[in-house]
């Protein structure tokens, strides 16, 4: 029989996610005794230049309505960067990074500013990536007294420059992609040896623009109590399932933990993969769309993607 597992991997994208949305996640998995992997973003928190998006990214639009986006993420952090400046993200939340990793959750960098990322990464020379994501692991070895162990894309946003720049870092993984299993990525015509570890599930924030999902709660807590096949990879994000979503999020654990899923971390999985290096396989880093987010996505599996979907 096939072990049901999932890795939770929470991405904290902004200020108030990271002050208000971790604190609440560490009360729901201290509770049911799950670890997660928590990935921070550093930087200035400028969330409000991402309705930009509206003119840049198709189905960026359809998604904010769908998923009524201001009750996600609030009306403070959608004026971050334009009416109101742009916190620093790392310097204004220490205690509450400090109290993931206290509370015996893995943590790693997300990134330095978001949206600049997200938005901008095919336009950055190799040397503004690698200032980028340097001050991001600057500002975490700054918080946490030692270097991170991985990253993760902010958005999913990945290229071969970015992994160039990742390279360097001897991290045990990163979880920059979409769909499939872990991997080693290739792109622009180099093969990186720093493994992937996808996100295979879809995420609450997608699947709450998803027409068939429109019957609440009770419709999403059916979807992910069946998406589970196997080893799966689940990103949540503190400004959602931390804040508005806490306790549909919480249903689905329950739900998990009732139908005996078990839950492992980001750094198990990556450890299993490299103890069998020689089979995991070599895949060309590609981009692709999901329902119910706006823009593409990085992948090296774009057929496990279509397949889901």
């Amino acid at each position: 029989m096939t072990r049901r597992r999932v890795a939770l991997k929470v991405d904290c994208d902004t200020l108030e996610g990271t002050r208000e949305g971790v604190p609440r996640l560490l009360e729901i998995l201290e509770a049911r005794g799950i670890r997660a992997t928590f990935y921070f973003t550093l930087g200035p928190d400028r969330s409000g230049l991402a309705i930009r998006r509206i003119f840049t990214r198709r189905g960026f639009l359809t998604k904010m309505i769908r998923s009524r986006a201001p009750s996600l993420y609030g009306w403070r952090t959608m004026l971050y960067g334009t009416l109101l400046p742009a916190p620093m993200i790392g310097a204004r939340c220490e205690k509450e990074l400090r109290a993931a990793a206290s509370a015996g959750h893995e943590t790693g960098v997300h990134g330095w500013d978001h949206v600049g990322w997200h938005d901008g990464l095919d336009r950055m020379s190799l040397e503004a990536i690698a200032r980028d994501y340097g001050a991001a692991h600057a500002e975490y070895l700054r918080i946490f007294g030692a270097p991170a162990r991985s990253s993760a894309a902010p958005g999913w946003t990945a290229s071969a420059r970015s992994l160039q720049v990742q390279e360097e870092r001897a991290l045990l993984h990163t979880s920059d992609t979409r769909g499939g299993t872990p991997f080693f990525p290739s792109a622009g015509g180099t093969a990186f040896g720093t493994l992937e570890v996808p996100t295979t599930l879809p995420t609450l924030d997608e699947t709450l623009a998803w027409p068939e999902l429109a019957g609440g709660d009770a419709a999403q807590r059916t979807f992910f109590r069946r998406a589970v096949r196997g080893t799966e990879v689940h990103t949540i994000h503190a400004e959602v399932e931390g804040r508005s979503k806490a306790l549909l999020f919480s249903a689905i654990l329950d739900d998990w933990a009732a139908d005996g899923v078990a839950f492992v971390t980001l750094s198990e999985i990556a450890r299993e993969s490299l103890a069998r290096r020689e089979r995991v396989p070599v895949r060309q880093l590609s981009r692709t769309r999901l329902p119910g987010r706006g823009g593409e996505v990085a992948t090296g599996w774009p057929e496990a993607e279509a397949a889901r979907g």
